[in-house]
């Protein structure tokens, strides 16, 4: 078993698109150790707190009118001839760190990702010692957005959180907020909403509330937003609707001491991780979490397909969440959008997007795993659905809408 370091710097992360194609930023053996680092797409949001200094950042975020270190931000066209925004369209957003080659991970096996342990990334700005910063984003693709009470009406709203660095206090505290202006960026276009990751910020375009949440601390719960293996699907898909494959789940629970279960849809897996948040509620309703840099420690077990009958892991066909006392099934609008969705589908899945067809996959998803896991019948299944899993919304920013079901491992205790 070896332990290996993946850093987060222009050579090993991509932006905003997983892809079956990407060449891997390393390959290891079933049963390794990978240390990640993995950077917030939204770190621009606060350049002195969440870039300056930090050699990886600064290496990721570079853009000038004379070079941008990272192009492709999107699964769009590098040409930019959609929407005029830059290269890859901002279709996918966020910074995914990797991918790890598994070897022997074949299609039809499992891929479990163990969470040993994440880490904040602490701002290498010694101003801020000592601290890590992350950044919430109401935005336009919020579920809010359309139903504002008070004048500006829309308005995007960042708002800057501080948590402590080393780990010694749980909580997060807001520290200012301030309303979105249109960002012109090095390249000349005008950015009127959050339209495009990782446009440079002019802090002089800005006032700075810093009179918000006083008194209020919220609970540090470090999770990984987009955790995935490579789809087979499509050359480059968008980072933002989360699939069979993973991707963008948002649930908290995806954070130290639990194990992510992914089918394995392409040889080696191509593991990538990114969008990391230091806390988010279920649903993420305004956008975002606190979108705050990680690095998290991860094990990569190979489950050979031929293994797999009689145990939790049959027949897998979707993302499962293992944790010390839980099962967590995520159920989605679609199950598999780019292939029920056809050749449009990485746009048509932003409209057709329902938390009833999330509740519905999600209730299959379950049924499917009491069924075959622990030998129900589906009317046995059906009951214990309805008196003891508990189904909650993941997410409802992401296109690809989320409900998970959470199963108590106690519930089979006495088998």
């Amino acid at each position: 078993m070896a332990h290996h370091i993946v850093p987060a710097t222009a050579e090993t992360v991509h932006w905003g698109y997983f892809s079956r194609s990407l060449k891997p930023a390393l390959s290891i053996a079933s049963g390794d150790l990978v240390t990640i680092e993995t950077l917030t797409h939204h770190a621009y949001d606060d350049h002195a707190r969440m870039i300056a200094g930090d050699p990886g950042a600064e290496s990721v975020f570079h853009w000038t009118k004379d070079r941008k270190n990272v192009d492709r931000r999107g699964a769009g066209p590098l040409d930019a001839s959609v929407h005029g925004r830059g290269p890859g369209e901002g279709f996918g957003v966020h910074i995914c760190t990797g991918p790890v080659f598994v070897q022997g991970a074949e299609p039809g096996d499992v891929l479990e990702v163990r969470i040993l342990d994440v880490q904040p990334r602490g701002s290498r700005n010694p101003d801020f010692a000592g601290r890590a910063f992350g950044s919430n984003a109401a935005a336009w693709w919020g579920f809010h957005y359309n139903d504002l009470l008070t004048e500006p009406k829309p308005r995007e709203v960042i708002t800057i959180y501080e948590i402590d660095a080393s780990g010694a206090q749980n909580w997060a505290r807001a520290v200012y907020n301030y309303r979105w202006a249109p960002q012109t960026d090095p390249s000349g276009v005008v950015h009127r909403i959050i339209d495009y990751p990782g446009v440079p910020v002019d802090r002089g375009l800005l006032e700075e509330n810093h009179r918000i949440l006083k008194g209020v601390r919220v609970p540090v719960r470090p999770h990984f937003g987009v955790i995935a293996v490579a789809p087979s699907e499509a050359e480059f898909v968008d980072t933002i609707p989360p699939g069979y494959f993973g991707g963008n789940i948002d649930n908290w629970r995806i954070g130290k001491g639990a194990a992510m279960h992914f089918p394995v849809a392409v040889r080696g897996g191509l593991f990538s991780v990114g969008d990391p948040h230091a806390s988010q509620g279920d649903s993420e309703l305004c956008g975002t979490a606190i979108e705050c840099s990680l690095t998290g420690t991860f094990q990569f077990i190979v489950h050979k397909s031929e293994t797999l009958a009689g145990t939790p892991l049959a027949d897998l066909h979707y993302p499962l969440l293992e944790t010390a006392d839980e099962w967590v099934v995520h159920g989605f609008s679609f199950a598999n959008y780019l292939a029920e969705l056809g050749d449009k589908a990485q746009t048509d899945i932003f409209a057709k997007s329902s938390l009833d067809g999330a509740m519905r996959d999600a209730f299959r998803k379950m049924r499917h795993f009491l069924m075959t896991t622990k030998g129900l019948s589906e009317d046995e299944a059906i009951s214990l659905m309805s008196v003891a899993v508990d189904f909650g919304v993941t997410q409802v920013v992401d296109g690809n809408w989320g409900i998970h079901g959470i199963l108590k491992k106690a519930i089979f205790a006495g088998e």
